[in-house]
């Protein structure tokens, strides 16, 4: 049995692109491994707090003692739990303004913890959360991954530095690129995500 963890990440509720294409996903892992335990986390409907001067305290500091830094604490705890339990993570990441939704960025200011997630050490920073498999799906309103524009692309290289940090290296990022230029080009952009998706070494049954 497989333990997958999913993110959502998109304000854009029926109409996301992201979506529909993690909706995709879930659906191939389930027919997969009918045991496959899923858990998802909707992060733009129960969006994690940006952090504030406590909350910021009670992630990053040892111990938590006012009723706020205790609530983040446990937020992280909770967060951290449920990606350590993931052997694969399937994030749907729209970009908003050539970059992350906060709500994604929050989530990771609440996972990112020093001593629990990566640790410094002699030799530079190391990522603990490692031999997990991760799929990123993206959904941009031009092209971005090739071409005048890759130079404003400020998500993908932050997200791969992000996961690499903890530790999660083995990324595979599926785009659904220049939906923004109409509906052709936006059905084009789904059905070729969706044919990655197909072809993608999905959790299979043990």
């Amino acid at each position: 049995m497989s333990n997958v963890l999913v993110l959502h990440s998109s304000a854009g509720g029926a109409t996301s692109v992201t979506r529909l294409l993690t909706a995709d996903a879930i659906t191939e892992i389930r027919r997969r491994d009918p045991a496959a335990r899923i858990v998802e986390r909707d992060l733009a409907a129960d969006p994690p707090p940006h952090l504030s001067p406590e909350g910021m305290a009670g992630v990053r500091t040892p111990n938590a003692t006012t009723p706020a830094e205790i609530a983040a604490r446990d937020l992280s705890d909770a967060l951290i739990a449920e990606l350590r339990d993931a052997d694969t993570i399937v994030i749907g990441a729209p970009m908003y303004n050539f970059g992350l939704p906060s709500t994604l960025k929050a989530w990771f200011d609440h996972v990112l913890r020093a001593g629990v997630t990566f640790r410094y050490s002699e030799a530079g920073p190391e990522g603990l959360l490692k031999g997990k498999k991760v799929i990123v799906i993206e959904a941009r309103g031009g092209l971005y991954s090739e071409g005048p524009a890759q130079a404003i692309d400020f998500q993908e290289p932050y997200l791969r530095q992000l996961l690499g940090f903890i530790g999660l290296t083995d990324v595979t990022f599926v785009r659904a690129e220049k939906i923004g230029f109409g509906p052709d080009a936006r059905e084009a952009a789904i059905a070729g995500a969706r044919a990655e998706l197909s072809q993608l070494a999905l959790p299979l049954a043990a």
